[in-house]
């Protein structure tokens, strides 16, 4: 999950520390001017607009919206394995975290 809050003190919180332990989630927040923390997402949007967006034109914003939906949920969660992930989809990593935890 990558979150950006609203204010950075809300990053930093216990409380919002807290939630994220109780969740399991691990919280990263890297240096400036560094791009390790965001490294997945800057991966996923360079797979999505090189294998996607930039090869159609879309007459609407809703036929855009459809298609992006399509390849998260069909091909890029369900079918694309990850190097990062152990090169197995990232529907089977949720499955195999769950079944983990």
């Amino acid at each position: 999950m990558l979150r950006r809050p609203v204010e950075s003190a809300q990053y930093t919180a216990l409380t919002f520390g807290a939630e994220l332990r109780k969740h399991k989630i691990e919280a990263s927040m890297g240096r400036v001017k560094t791009c390790y923390d965001n490294a997945a997402a800057e991966s996923f949007f360079a797979t999505l607009k090189n294998d996607l967006v930039n090869r159609y034109s879309w007459p609407t914003r809703h036929d855009a919206q459809a298609a992006i939906f399509d390849f998260i949920e069909r091909w890029y969660n369900n079918r694309r394995l990850h190097s990062t992930l152990g090169y197995v989809t990232p529907a089977e990593f949720e499955l195999l975290m769950q079944a983990v935890s």
